[in-house]
């Protein structure tokens, strides 16, 4: 008989409230997937942006992709992992959410082995914030040894992660952030770092060769000042009209794209040795129990916390 597992679900879009925690039969794993006993489920922008607006999805529908776990199940045509195995991943993204709950069930190349130097709190807290960085600064950048690279919303969840993957490419890292969290950022490897209450970057910095920029508005205009000539902008879903940012970026003389982040075991599989070399380490600011999760929605959204949030299910 199947058992059931305690899954976080809405079945209308809005606050945090509308979040539910619900009981439903545990989800076998089809042909190449693994079933995944999650430990811990971090908690991104991403998340509660799609619980107020519902982005692809129609009510009612599961919550999160990030994970770190342990393999459960596996189903024919698996060849990565076996019963047993610690992994994380980013599984099913952008498609069908769920990671909020007791057990999830993805392509087995949705993960990757879990660094072994972090407990499964931290290893949740990496896949999207950090595949996003990692997609961003070297798969579509291509960051290179001595290269220039400004990082907007330096502390937060990708920001804090971006910062030491630029950093392990040799990269000069600078990042806006508030004084506060300067401290920590230059632990993280930051070169340089600018209080944006108190600070135009557009006016204190220059000859930029990548932007990373997750906030969008007035910063697309001001980053573009701070570009070298064929230097490279990247906005990440703040939403970002991509038309718009290709525009202005060719006014500007520089290139202009945006990056949506998808599952990539490859990826998480650098990041992973990344961390296991001591160059990249995760930042959790808070741990909520998954009937917390409605709690870990709002502190986020205050826009005010550093590194990332995590949910804790064993």
């Amino acid at each position: 008989m199947t058992e059931n597992m305690r899954i976080v679900r809405q079945h209308a879009l809005g606050g945090p409230e509308v979040l539910e925690v619900e009981k439903v039969p545990r989800p076998e794993p089809a042909p190449t997937h693994v079933q995944v006993r999650v430990h811990a489920a971090g908690v991104n922008p991403t998340d509660w942006k799609m619980r107020a607006t519902g982005y692809w999805h129609t009510p009612p529908f599961g919550q999160g992709w990030d994970v770190s776990g342990v393999v459960t199940a596996v189903a024919p045509g698996v060849t990565r992992f076996a019963v047993g195995d610690e992994v994380y991943g980013m599984p099913n993204f952008p498609h069908t959410p769920g990671a909020y709950a007791d057990y999830v069930t993805a392509p087995s190349r949705h993960f990757a082995p879990k660094p072994a130097g972090l407990d499964h709190v931290q290893a949740a807290a990496l896949p999207l914030a950090a595949l996003t960085a990692w997609q961003a600064l070297v798969d579509t950048a291509g960051v290179e040894k001595g290269q220039r690279v400004l990082i907007h919303a330096a502390a937060g969840g990708v920001g804090h992660l971006a910062v030491q993957i630029a950093r392990a490419r040799g990269a000069h890292v600078i990042g806006t952030a508030s004084a506060a969290k300067h401290g920590l950022l230059s632990d993280l490897g930051a070169d340089e770092l600018l209080d944006y209450t108190e600070v135009d970057f557009a006016e204190a910095v220059g000859d930029v060769d990548v932007v990373l920029d997750g906030i969008g508005g007035d910063y697309l205009e001001r980053s573009l000042r701070t570009l070298r000539p064929g230097g490279t902008y990247i906005g990440l879903p703040a939403p970002f009209d991509v038309d718009s940012v290709v525009a202005a970026a060719d006014a500007a003389g520089v290139r202009g794209t945006t990056v949506m982040v998808e599952p990539d075991h490859a990826g998480l599989e650098r990041i992973a040795a990344l961390v296991d070399e001591g160059r990249l380490r995760p930042v959790v600011a808070a741990t909520f129990p998954l009937e917390e999760a409605a709690r870990a929605h709002e502190l986020g959204e205050t826009g005010r916390t550093t590194g990332k949030i995590v949910l804790t299910l064993v």
